[in-house]
């Protein structure tokens, strides 16, 4: 009865989306979280079973149960910092990743409307049910009505590539928790979404491994309010579509504003959204379109995380503060209500009435006629009282300053839980997420042959390590790549300020005598911060990526624009993820260090002038291994086989 538990849930839910069930107070949820045997994992255990502690992380230094014992200080204590992480930690990291959202189907559904639009839960409901357990790496879903977006249109009926993953078995998809509340379903969203993904032949999981196919621009058009979203977008004038002055609000000086047209401002973020290829996202709030590839959370080592390496302070060498970046950002964008003067140059006033104006519910949706601020309005809805937005978080002492461990000024937490108590268990157990093993035997001289080339071809120079990684941020022309992303944090510094945090100890709600703990920074250089958060003079880059896991992670570079499909015809972004085509990992690898093959792609990428509309090229990384730097074809293969076994060997 167990196994079938999950299924049931669904389909009482979707029974309730469609109107056929109604029971008062009743408010279920459900989110798939996939047994052992439903996932392709390594032979070694993470280690649930043991509840005794297993390390200390303090500030990303490993420490043992020996070295607490013979630590007199209290240096390793939640009092000054240290994690204690134990198979409680690590499970609870397993399961928040793929159950919890922190709220966030409140922003998404409330106020995006990410369901309310052609794109309907109860056609998700009919294509899950229609693949009989079968699982798929790409969920087709029948539109509810026709529409248009970004100059495409789409009739009623047809069925649409959503790159949502539902494993085999499952009655579910990954990462969409689902939830029935306030009378309506809700839909949000959970790490696993974009941090997990369905083998496309056994349709187990995979965790760890981007889902390189999730068709996340096509999905956030399709929603009654993209809006919500427009700062992830290049729409930066938002004077440009105030053409009236019916749309009104008082602004925090005293003065008005008018707000934007509606209307003309959806069409325009739409279309933009379309644009974004599959697999990429837009994480950061620069009013400018650069999507990156969604990483892989084969994070061991792997750090400082995030793009450009934004992410190097604070519990697990700052992959706490990556993981926060997500719903502190990302599923909320009412988060940066504070800080939309000194980040988009919008009084908050003007900014919150543009995100709830068109608001998918009714409760959320300001009217500039009712004579209240949309600040005032807002406070009567909220359902987070006492922080921006509708997420679950809490204020960190450096509020509102954003800070190297709280780059978006806020912390993700849950009621009842510690403070970073649910980012620090990801952490904890992203790190012990690794590869699946080779299917197919390796030639172990071929690969011990890869392995010199790489030596010889200077490779080692940057990737060395346990994770091929020198933990080093390169400027964007030092490593040649498109430039946009490295930019994108620049105006941070116009609210930047020392980074602080309450002990790990400290309840949530936060109480009024809460220890509060300077977070130390003397042991990162400086000018890596600068580079990573394009403070100062510095135009920002990138950070040198871990190699573990390639066979998972194509296509290449930040911006996921080294593609190629099985057939080497199948060039860039427009001949593969745009034709619904998986770029193959050897191939796209061949792409990014083959010079003739590299300037194939980037032609096939300026071809299509969306692509350069959101800064996608695969340029960059001219790191050659051909005949033009001396390598033979046997060598340039022996080591595209090294590079794909990295991390996932079948020992």
């Amino acid at each position: 009865m167990r196994k079938h538990f999950g299924k049931l849930i669904f389909i009482l839910i979707a029974l309730l989306a469609t109107g056929c069930v109604f029971v008062l107070g009743w408010e279920p949820e459900y989110a798939y979280v996939p047994p052992a045997d439903k996932v392709l994992r390594p032979a070694q255990a993470n280690g649930f079973q043991n509840t005794g502690v297993m390390y200390y992380d303090l500030w990303g230094q490993t420490f043992t149960v020996q070295d607490k014992a013979i630590d007199h200080t209290g240096r390793l204590s939640a009092q000054n910092g240290a994690v204690e992480v134990n198979g409680r930690l690590l499970q609870l990291g397993r399961t928040t990743l793929y159950q919890e959202t922190f709220g966030n189907e409140v922003f998404l559904t409330d106020i995006m409307g990410i369901v309310d639009g052609p794109l309907t839960i109860a056609n998700i409901a009919k294509a899950i049910f229609q693949l009989k357990g079968e699982g798929t790496t790409n969920l087709q879903v029948e539109l509810a009505y026709d529409v248009t977006v970004g100059g495409r249109s789409f009739k009623k009926g047809e069925k649409v590539d959503t790159g949502i993953d539902v494993p085999k078995g499952a009655y579910a998809p990954l990462g969409l928790p689902i939830k029935w509340s306030e009378g309506k379903l809700k839909v949000g969203v959970s790490c696993m979404a974009c941090h997990a993904t369905v083998d496309h032949e056994t349709k187990m999981v995979i965790e760890g491994a981007p889902n390189s196919d999730l068709n996340a621009g096509l999905f956030l058009a399709l929603a009654t309010n993209s809006t919500a979203f427009f700062t992830h977008t290049d729409v930066a004038n938002l004077k440009a579509y105030m053409s009236g002055l019916d749309r009104v609000v008082p602004t925090s000086d005293g003065k008005t504003s008018p707000l934007p047209d509606p209307a003309a401002l959806e069409k325009a973020v739409d279309e933009n959204l379309v644009k974004w290829p599959r697999g990429n996202i837009d994480s950061t709030i620069d009013l400018t379109s650069n999507p990156c590839q969604i990483p892989d959370s084969f994070t061991k080592g792997n750090h400082p995380y995030g793009w450009s390496g934004f992410s190097a302070a604070g519990p697990f060498h700052g992959l706490s503060a990556f993981s926060n970046n997500v719903h502190a950002q990302n599923s909320d964008s009412l988060a940066q209500v504070e800080a939309s003067q000194a980040l988009f140059g919008l009084d908050k006033e003007v900014y919150l009435g543009t995100l709830l104006q068109n608001a998918a519910d009714p409760k959320y949706r300001y009217d500039p006629k009712s004579g209240l601020k949309p600040t005032e309005f807002f406070a009567k809805v909220d359902p987070t009282p006492g922080v921006p937005g509708v997420n679950e978080m809490i204020k960190p002492p450096s509020f509102p300053k954003l800070t190297a461990v709280a780059p978006d000024g806020l912390v993700i937490g849950s009621p009842g839980y510690k403070v970073g108590e649910q980012l620090n268990a990801m952490a904890a157990y992203q790190n012990t997420i690794t590869p699946p093993k080779h299917k197919e035997k390796v030639d172990s001289k071929r690969t011990v042959l890869g392995e010199n080339v790489f030596k010889r071809a200077s490779c080692i120079t940057c990737h060395a390590g346990e994770a091929f990684t020198n933990n080093r941020v390169l400027t964007s022309k030092q490593i040649g790549t498109e430039p946009s992303r490295g930019m994108a944090l620049k105006k941070t510094q116009n609210l930047f300020g020392p980074p602080s945090l309450y002990t790990p100890d400290t309840p949530v709600p936060i109480p009024p005598d809460a220890k509060v703990l300077p977070i130390p920074t003397a042991h990162l250089d400086p000018e890596q911060l600068k580079i990573a958060f394009a403070h100062g003079n510095s135009p920002g880059g990138y950070k040198v990526k871990g190699l573990i896991g390639l066979r998972w992670t194509a296509p290449y570079l930040h911006d996921g624009g080294v593609a190629v499909g099985p057939n080497l015809s199948q060039l860039g972004v427009p001949g593969t993820l745009a034709k619904g085509i998986s770029p193959d990992p050897a191939n796209s690898l061949r792409a990014l260090i083959d010079k003739d093959l590299r300037q194939k792609v980037i032609a096939a990428n300026k071809s299509a002038k969306e692509l350069a509309d959101v800064h996608i090229a695969g340029s960059g990384h001219e790191f050659w291994v051909d005949s033009s730097t001396g390598f033979t074809k046997e060598e340039q293969d022996a080591l595209i086989q090294y590079l794909l076994s990295l991390g996932s060997r079948n020992q």
